[in-house]
């Protein structure tokens, strides 16, 4: 165990400005946009200034107090429900980071000959690879959670701070709501949900990462681009019977696209209005619909798949070791 996490430490350290200081110079970026943008509307008198509803000119004020008990609860609620995804180009960039962690996680060490190093270390193959596994689907991703988080209550902050200035005081019901705490326990009670789905991916660019000896992305993706082209001449011009979209949907989408966080919805083809209460996104509702994805049998085939391409990727690293 101390081994184990001796080696995430290391993997930590090495990609340090990906994993870390990347959601965190993003994340402020966001929160100094809308924030500023915000600042700037208030200053001008465009936030909070006369609005036209229905052709007649008003307020906010005038506007939201006119609103029915139920609408002005129903504002509050989407509010508190929806106010993380203000953080979603960090869950975006998430994908991009480890997609190309992954991809470079045992080339980089072939191609600088640091392997040679690592080697002479008693720790195996199997841990070494273990330990950028879970990188990639534990540490980064509670990274990213936790920086996301911590952007989204500022930026929710800042809002109804806006709103306050603008006499529409929502703290204390916006701070009242349960969902407002609830939300980013939700996000990461959904780790384990995205951790199997992404498995394939991980797998898929740790394996193609342990065996090319150059150009790894055209390798990881222009192999499944050229399948496709295959699949689509069989299917077209020698009528085999095979079915291109199904193969493009749970193989290449499954192999390429499983780092995106809510992909999993695609691939089960979940109805949009699963993950909605009314007419808002309830986090509540996509965190059941991201667990209720774990009964079908795509994403344990999905997961072997990606097990079994790890456990490649083990026996790769242990026989190239060359530059």
């Amino acid at each position: 165990m101390k081994t184990m996490k001796w080696l995430v430490q290391r993997e930590f350290w090495e990609h340090k400005g990906a994993i870390f200081w990347a959601p965190i110079v993003v994340a402020g970026a966001i929160v100094l946009f809308i924030g500023g943008t915000i600042m700037y509307a208030i200053s001008t008198g465009k936030f909070g200034g006369e609005i036209t509803i229905n052709g007649r000119e008003t307020n906010m004020t005038m506007a939201f107090n006119s609103l029915s008990p139920q609408d002005q609860e129903m504002f509050v609620n989407a509010m508190s429900t929806g106010y993380m995804a203000a953080a979603a180009p960090l869950y975006i960039m998430l994908s991009v980071v480890v997609f190309f962690y992954c991809l470079s996680a045992m080339f980089e060490e072939r191609r600088d000959r640091s392997i040679l190093f690592w080697k002479s270390l008693p720790v195996s193959d199997q841990q070494t690879v273990l330990s950028k596994v879970a990188t990639a689907l534990i540490v980064a991703p509670l990274i990213t959670i936790a920086v996301a988080s911590f952007a989204s209550v500022l930026i929710l902050l800042i809002t109804c701070a806006a709103l306050g200035i603008n006499g529409i005081n929502l703290f204390g019901a916006v701070l009242a709501s349960p969902q407002v705490y609830l939300a980013p326990l939700q996000v990461l009670g959904m780790l384990p949900v995205y951790a199997l789905w992404a498995l394939p991916t991980v797998g898929w660019l740790l394996m193609v990462s342990a065996w090319a000896k150059s150009k790894v992305f055209l390798w990881a993706v222009g192999t499944p681009v050229i399948a496709i082209i295959i699949v689509k001449w069989a299917e077209k011009l020698l009528g085999t019977g095979m079915n291109a979209d199904w193969f493009i949907q749970n193989v290449v989408a499954r192999g390429l696209l499983g780092l995106l966080p809510g992909a999993w919805f695609g691939f089960e083809q979940v109805h949009p209005e699963l993950l909605t209460a009314g007419r808002t996104m309830s986090f509540g509702n996509v965190f059941a619909q991201s667990w209720m994805t774990l009964t079908g049998p795509g994403v344990w085939i999905g997961a072997i798949a990606g097990g079994l391409m790890i456990f490649a990727a083990m026996r790769l690293r242990r026989w190239k070791d060359e530059g």
